[in-house]
């Protein structure tokens, strides 16, 4: 059965790619960027797809008008998809770039989300909202903490929304992908350097090089993003399914690992 599905952060990368795909699909999708030169590009890009049923619109999760007006679109899925990622050692990165972090990926996702369901629960639309969460919402490696601590809470806030709305027929799910290679961990990883100093951090910049390589700097952390738009075109229509997917099994296997040794660690 199509659905109608608005996917925020769809300028690029895995929200992009599930845009395009889920249309493809038959479903209608808006897809939504965030700056305009972000919209005019995409809407090149997927001129000459014949995809009518795709349709891209500005959405800065920032922009209270922006905001507004998503929040009235016509959907039955929506995909909290849009983040940012602040890298660098969480002792001491400043406080306003943490901020910033949590206003996007957490306080202005949340924000429009509330503004849909309410909609939806007034309206008596059994929707659902998709969390394009991360594997670092279950494990917090070092250097990438801000981030990583965003994506906590988003976790959190899925799972006590869906106890929240099953009474009313929404679902909520999360996916969880692993380290795909679109360029956003090595963005995340890059910003730290427009701060890092070694004059003023005990945190060298060289030894958050050689951890940061160490983490990142390997096959098995830069796969391929196809495979994951696969699983999320999969997942996204579903009515049925797991709530937490993480993607893909090597990294679940991590996050499995990770969990039984954070309850042996010590001090």
């Amino acid at each position: 059965m199509a659905r109608t599905i608005l996917i925020t952060g769809a300028g690029s990368g895995l929200g992009e790619g599930a845009a395009v795909g889920l249309a493809r699909n038959g479903h209608t999708v808006i897809a939504t960027a965030e700056s305009w030169p972000q919209v005019t590009a995409l809407r090149d890009r997927v001129a000459g797809m014949n995809l009518p049923n795709l349709t891209v619109t500005k959405l800065d999760l920032l922009d209270e008008y922006d905001i507004a007006h998503a929040a009235t679109l016509d959907m039955d899925i929506l995909v909290n998809n849009a983040g940012i990622g602040e890298g660098g050692p969480i002792s001491e990165i400043p406080i306003g770039l943490v901020e910033h972090n949590f206003q996007v990926n957490v306080f202005a996702l949340l924000d429009l989300t509330q503004r849909v369901v309410r909609r939806w629960v007034l309206n008596k639309i059994k929707g659902k909202v998709v969390f394009t969460s991360s594997i670092l919402a279950v494990v917090s490696p070092g250097m990438l903490g801000s981030y990583s601590a965003t994506k906590h809470a988003l976790q959190a806030i899925a799972e006590a929304m869906q106890d929240e709305l099953k009474e009313f027929g929404i679902q909520v799910q999360t996916i969880n992908p692993g380290p795909f290679f679109t360029g956003f961990n090595e963005r995340m990883v890059e910003a730290a350097y427009r701060w890092l100093d070694d004059d003023e951090n005990f945190t060298s910049r060289a030894s958050y090089k050689a951890q940061t390589d160490a983490l990142l700097d390997k096959p098995e952390m830069r796969l391929d993003p196809a495979d994951m738009i696969g699983k999320m075109v999969e997942l996204i229509p579903e009515r049925t399914g797991p709530f937490r997917n993480i993607f893909p099994k090597d990294t679940a296997d991590w996050a499995a690992s990770a969990a039984q040794a954070m309850l042996q660690r010590t001090i």
